[in-house]
């Protein structure tokens, strides 16, 4: 019996022929983590509804990270107040969450994951936005304390207004799971750290530096069919992303570190056009040969309709090119995420707060119709931290 249609029995769902049902779980900034269900017809036209919402994640849960094998969800507290929380929580079959876990911080987690000890799950880092950290926690959570704190300094402001001081964006596990990779975009840097696995203690081994004002926020990594490595930067001031070919130490047991080197940067907007003054580019992902970015305040598809970018991948030089600007169905797309086969994306718009289901090609890579959508909680105001945060799939 199928896996899908074991779970559906499971958890009392049943659907008629040819309707296909998934479970997704967003955040939002006023403090709720929501399951929601949903529900499609070939993938050209379905439903979302919200089946549970709880709590435990402080007062700003700012991004959610789902591990599907263990069917544990950590949430991380962007709290501005001096004070914050990462929380665990089990998932059920259907979706729903119970609180298993819980530590306090000193808030302003913008990310955070899981990565060292024998399991690849002994520890945790996260990105402090405003204080310029990272800190590290001994799992479990329970009965955490802070591991290490790296503070980051700069000697002069950046070009933007925004580069102040350090603005660490992301921490981002290699594919090897040996490094970590911190995007800072008040420093225009990618600060690179090796672990120690067995004491989870993070070592800053090299950095890569963007371009002047570029303000790097994410990063994600590709590799070809003959093994070339590649990865993308997503530059949230400058509205563009970056290619960077990948440089492993040659021995991995040696004290050496993995380095980056840039190759190309394209804007997130077609040859010949620009954001407003109000636009921010948020996210970005990579399926396939494909490679995608989200924009915040564009309304490139009219009032409150903001645009996601989409590149081809060369698949055997990994140069991206543009392709086509995709409607978001959303105002301020700041998270989004695609299912396993590639074929739906769950965006998150945060100021209209809504999950916005869009179906893909994975042939050509293009996004297409609206399949279903939902406002989940209080909409947002522009610009500002509220509205919806973060939404995954549950597979």
């Amino acid at each position: 019996m199928p896996r899908l249609l074991q779970v559906l029995q499971l958890t009392g769902i049943i659907l008629a022929p040819g309707v296909w049902g998934a479970s997704l779980i967003a955040s939002h900034f006023a403090g709720g983590i929501y399951t929601l269900s949903l529900t499609t017809s070939s993938n050209t036209t379905g439903t979302l509804s919200v089946t549970s919402q709880t709590s435990g994640c402080g007062t700003t849960p700012g991004w959610i990270e789902l591990y599907a094998d263990s069917r544990k969800l950590y949430c991380f507290d962007e709290s501005w107040t001096g004070r914050g929380v990462i929380a665990e929580y089990g998932v059920a079959t259907d979706g729903r969450l119970t609180l298993t876990g819980q530590v306090r911080t000193t808030g302003n987690s913008v990310h955070g994951l899981l990565y060292g000890g024998a399991d690849g799950r002994g520890f945790v880092a996260t990105a402090e936005y405003s204080p310029s950290t990272v800190t590290t926690y001994k799992m479990p959570l329970t009965a955490s304390a802070v591991l290490q704190l790296e503070k980051f300094t700069m000697a002069q402001r950046g070009p933007n207004p925004r580069q102040d001081v350090p603005h660490p964006h992301e921490v981002h596990l290699d594919p090897t799971g040996k490094f970590i990779l911190v995007p800072d975009l008040g420093a225009d840097l990618i600060r690179i750290f090796k672990i120690d696995a067995s004491s989870g203690r993070l070592s800053l081994c090299s950095e890569a530096k963007t371009g002047a004002g570029d303000g790097p926020r994410h990063i994600k990594f590709w590799k070809s069919s003959a093994g070339l490595q590649k990865a993308y930067t997503l530059n949230e001031l400058g509205n563009s992303v970056s290619a960077w070919d990948v440089a492993y130490p040659s021995n991995s047991s040696s004290s050496g570190c993995l380095t980056l080197s840039k190759t190309q940067t394209l804007s997130t907007y077609a040859a010949g056009k620009t954001g407003g003054p109000m636009t921010k580019a948020a996210e970005i992902r990579v399926v396939g040969n494909f490679l995608y970015a989200s924009n915040r305040a564009d309304q490139t598809f009219g009032a409150q309709q903001d645009s996601i970018a989409t590149y081809t991948i060369d698949p055997s030089t990994g140069v991206i090119a543009w392709l086509e600007a995709a409607n978001s169905y959303s105002y301020y797309p700041r998270t989004f995420q695609f299912n396993k086969d590639g074929t739906l994306v769950a965006v998150g718009g945060q100021t209209s707060s809504n999950v916005a289901i869009i179906a893909r090609d994975p042939a050509t890579g293009k996004l297409g119709n609206l399949v279903a959508n939902i406002q989940v909680g209080q909409k947002g105001r522009a610009g500002e931290e509220d509205g919806l945060s973060g939404v995954v799939w549950v597979e």
